[in-house]
């Protein structure tokens, strides 16, 4: 199982300037980063979407092994916030720079 700042170093390179606005990844099972175009920390700030997965759909979403709009489709993954945004920010969080 991946590390939070595994994680979170992953989610920064692919964040960092392509994310507009804030999101969170909720990872009850590991803790919880905040994006924005800055990159990710480790915080529980409130964020304008929430993203709540265990920590391996995150794992495998970065990794790109698990598509986030099939995540969502099979209840994997949970958007608290705009849906069409939260499947934007799957697609940047799954693809490299």
């Amino acid at each position: 199982m991946p590390t939070l700042p595994e994680i979170c170093e992953i989610v920064t390179a692919r964040a960092k300037g392509r994310i507009k606005g804030t999101v969170c990844l909720d990872m009850p099972d590991l803790g919880t980063l905040f994006v924005d175009e800055t990159g990710a920390v480790v915080s529980d700030q409130k964020a304008e979407i929430t993203l709540t997965a265990k920590s391996d759909v995150f794992s495998n979403i970065v990794n790109g092994s698990q598509n986030p709009a099939t995540a969502f489709m099979t209840g994997k993954l949970k958007v608290d916030g705009n849906p069409m945004r939260a499947l934007k920010i799957g697609e940047i969080l799954s693809t490299d720079p």
